[in-house]
């Protein structure tokens, strides 16, 4: 009994010695230094961007500790705390606000352990107070940055400078709705470790380097809403781990290279209002991964039918909407059983439209206003409630829909009824002719006899007088 009483006590404080030392461990982590430099940096960098009130040290004496600085993330490098992470700009409400003249000051580039850094609408007067990005020491960061965002900072001007193409650990790089000019820097294709890169609303110009082509692990690349112009470089169809590739609202043009079929991950192609030509090209056949196609308001030309759509099973959005396609709509666009928008308005595409394409299981807005299809809508009454005014068909003159629906509500909009044959009476001076000699048209039916009479070069009184005769002799025989 007593030895068993000595194993417990034994067993109990060496649990309480593991218990002190794990406190004793956690506590020194909580009370962990902050190298004087890294503190000095912060403080500098931070009072540069919201202004000289700003007083850090007396404010967040122990910024990666007890006082922590919202926007401020820290970890611990060989025993001492460091900032890995600075967001500056009204993201939450306790936020580092921007002040109105703003000061990219050197000790931002001391931090030498900062792999985070973004700025959103801080830079926001590009007339009264517009700052430019820093040219010189971002290589000083190099070895540590992963990401550099500037979002929503209309202010933000000047050109990118190429040392951006430094910062090889760089992983997600967006200059985004800032007022950036200038060309696009082929440096930018050094940074072989992006993931992200969204350089969109700006007014950069210029053509897009081929050098971009060896950002082989790219899944997002966005330079939609600038001023670009030339035609897309072949090299982009080495970007085979792209996702989303957005080039919308620019001036590129001509015919979109072959290579682009190397793109099967491909999810979103957002093409619209651009100046793209030269027809559909087959090689989108081959992007069966997509979900979302979208080429609208661009000059493309050729006709609907040239692709297989049937192998594009992926798709959910399709909006080719003001591209010159002539030619009938084909069947094969209603294999597409995930699709949910299908934008083929303002065109010149004729003919009927395929009655098993508004049967598509998930379709919720179609539209095929401003082109030329003709005959007559066939669709059911609910068909046409579910899909309201998301079922474009107006401005095709030749198109009608069936008369005999029972509600006002669930016609197709600026779409007239189709016509049906007509009862016409004929009066004794009619004169009817028709063309040559053919005795099996235009069948007239006379009400006031109640029997079909065939028109026949417009004698048909003739027929009419010789069948009382023959009524009136036989009373007599």
């Amino acid at each position: 009994m007593k030895s068993f009483t000595t194993i417990s006590s034994v067993i109990f404080a060496v649990f309480i010695f593991c218990l002190a030392a794990w406190c004793c461990g956690e506590a020194d982590e909580d009370v962990a230094p902050m190298e004087k430099t890294e503190k000095e940096a912060l403080y500098s960098t931070i009072q540069g961007f919201v202004g000289n009130w700003w007083n850090g040290s007396a404010l967040y004496p122990d910024p990666c500790g007890w006082t922590p600085i919202q926007g401020v993330y820290c970890d611990l490098f060989d025993g001492l705390w460091y900032v890995t992470a600075l967001n500056i700009g009204p993201i939450h409400d306790n936020s580092l606000d921007c002040a109105t003249n703003i000061d990219f000051r050197p000790k931002l580039f001391e931090l030498k352990h900062l792999k985070t850094l973004s700025f959103f609408n801080c830079f926001i007067s590009p007339r009264r107070h517009p700052i430019a990005i820093p040219s010189n020491d971002w290589e000083k960061l190099a070895g540590s940055l992963e990401s550099l965002e500037f979002r929503s900072n209309p202010g933000l001007i000047g050109q990118v400078h190429t040392s951006f193409g430094l910062l090889e650990k760089l992983q997600s790089l967006v200059l985004l709705e800032s007022g950036l000019t200038g060309k696009l820097p082929t440096k930018i294709g050094n940074l072989i470790n992006l993931k992200r890169l969204v350089l969109a609303g700006n007014w950069f110009t210029g053509t897009i380097p081929e050098s971009f082509g060896g950002l082989s692990q790219l899944l997002i690349l966005d330079l939609s809403r600038n001023t670009l112009y030339g035609p897309l470089p072949s090299t982009l169809g080495r970007l085979t781990s792209l996702l989303k590739l957005d080039l919308s609202n620019n001036q590129l043009e001509r015919m979109l290279p072959s290579e682009i079929s190397n793109l099967k991950n491909l999810t979103l192609l957002d093409l619209r209002n651009n100046k793209f030509s030269g027809g559909l090209t087959k090689s989108l056949q081959g992007m069966y991964s997509l979900e979302q196609l979208v080429l609208s308001n661009n000059p493309i030309g050729g006709v609907l039918a040239c692709l297989e759509w049937h192998d594009l099973h992926n798709l959910v959005i399709l909006d080719l909407s003001n591209t010159g396609l002539k030619g009938e709509i084909p069947k094969s666009l209603s294999k597409l059983k995930r699709l949910r928008y299908l934008g083929l308005s303002d065109n010149n595409l004729t003919g009927k439209l395929p009655t098993k394409l508004v049967t598509l299981p998930c379709v919720s807005s179609l539209y095929l206003n401003g082109n030329n299809l003709t005959g007559e809508l066939n669709f059911s009454e609910g068909f046409y409630g579910k899909m309201g005014r998301r079922f474009g068909a107006w401005s095709n003159p030749n198109l009608c829909y069936q008369v005999g629906l029972k509600s006002a509500r669930h016609v197709p909009y600026g779409v007239k009824p189709c016509q049906q044959e007509e009862v016409t009476v004929l009066e004794p001076d009619s004169r009817n002719k028709l063309a040559g000699e053919n005795l099996n048209q235009n069948s007239h039916l006379v009400a006031s006899l109640g029997f079909p009479s065939y028109v026949i070069d417009g004698f048909w009184w003739v027929s009419l007088l010789e069948m009382l005769i023959c009524q009136f002799l036989s009373c007599f025989l």
